[in-house]
């Protein structure tokens, strides 16, 4: 069984073009229909680019009705994430795509906007496409939602997010980054620190806020409760929870925010107290968006590996989907200084 070419009179098949190369139909086949990436067999080599060129060139298209009856796969990967209109999501989503159609899969992405009752709705829908299997990008750390009884045997990975129980996840080393951030602050001697700190359910933030404060703490000035504020991933969160850590009589001379919509947030609510980042108090996020180097004041943040996240996640996803056991990988963060710490700009440190 092979594909079609658009605007030919017949269809450009696998067998065509092993005789074009001289090859074993098993080995395009291998190639072209993503099985020698899964194994991690000739996907980089030259029989594999050649042909991957030849098919290209002919306009050789899979038929993923004769593969799915072959393989009993759907060669479809669902992906479940809160927000995909968020730069950070976007940015992992992107990987995923990419590493995807690397290895012959398609994906397609529904949003859960971070509500238990939707994600448990969105799941039943990605299952009900008959996918081979899940990335999911909105997990608790509860984990909830992956109790679903529909989940039992489809292989899925977590992605950006962990949970407390033994779910495989790729995420950035999110406690190591807060480490970073606090001893950059640290290092610029900021005694009286505050944390813009995130959604509690979330590993993202908790873990961020975790490590700043252990380092702060470890150096013998912990942080107080009232200078740790919960809020949205968002810039409202980061603004509000900014104006009220800013309007404390003893003013923190130091802000980390765990995320950059959160610090861009920060910056709003400094401009509105008459307040600069960067000569009134510093400000650091984390995962260095485009953005953070982009604005007025720019933005010292903690970088996350974000589209590698995604393509590890396909990746971790594939060995689980082979009957592999996937593991769970702890990707490493940079710090990027900028002005508004008040510190010389530097490169990624990590």
């Amino acid at each position: 069984m092979g594909g079609t070419r658009a605007g030919t009179d017949g269809p450009v098949t696998l067998q065509g073009i092993a005789e074009r190369l001289g090859l074993h139909v098993s080995t395009v086949s291998r190639v072209l229909n993503g099985k020698a990436d899964v194994q991690g067999r000739a996907a980089s080599g030259e029989t594999a680019q050649r042909i991957r060129s030849l098919a290209r060139e002919l306009g050789y298209r899979p038929n993923p009705h004769a593969t799915s009856l072959r393989t009993r796969r759907s060669n479809l990967v669902g992906v479940l994430f809160p927000r995909l209109s968020e730069i950070v999501v976007a940015t992992i989503y992107e990987g995923v795509e990419e590493e995807a159609a690397a290895h012959g899969l398609s994906v397609f992405v529904t949003n859960t906007r971070d509500d238990p009752a939707v994600q448990r709705e969105r799941i039943a829908m990605v299952l009900g496409r008959r996918v081979d299997g899940l990335i999911i990008g909105d997990a608790h750390l509860d984990g909830a939602a992956l109790a679903d009884p529909a989940l039992r045997g489809v292989p899925f990975v977590l992605v950006n997010r962990r949970t407390d129980g033994d779910h495989p996840a790729v995420t950035c080393d999110d406690f190591l980054g807060g480490r970073m951030a606090a001893e950059h602050l640290l290092g610029l001697g900021h005694r009286r620190v505050a944390v813009i700190a995130g959604e509690p359910f979330a590993s993202t933030g908790t873990d961020r806020a975790a490590g700043f404060l252990e380092r702060y703490g470890e150096a013998g000035l912990p942080v107080s409760d009232h200078r740790v504020r919960h809020c949205t991933f968002d810039i409202t969160g980061g603004r509000q929870a900014a104006m009220d850590l800013l309007s404390l009589a003893d003013r923190p001379t130091a802000l980390f925010a765990v995320n950059d919509l959160a610090a861009l947030g920060a910056m709003g609510a400094a401009r509105d107290l008459g307040l600069r980042p960067g000569s009134d108090f510093a400000l650091v996020g984390f995962n260095d968006t485009p953005l953070a180097a982009e604005l007025p004041i720019p933005l010292t943040s903690v970088h996350s590996p974000m589209a590698e996240l995604g393509r590890a996640a396909v990746r971790q996803l594939l060995r689980r989907i082979a009957g592999e056991p996937a593991t769970s990988q702890h990707l490493r963060p940079g710090l990027v200084t900028r002005a508004s710490s008040g510190a010389p700009i530097g490169p990624a440190l990590g």
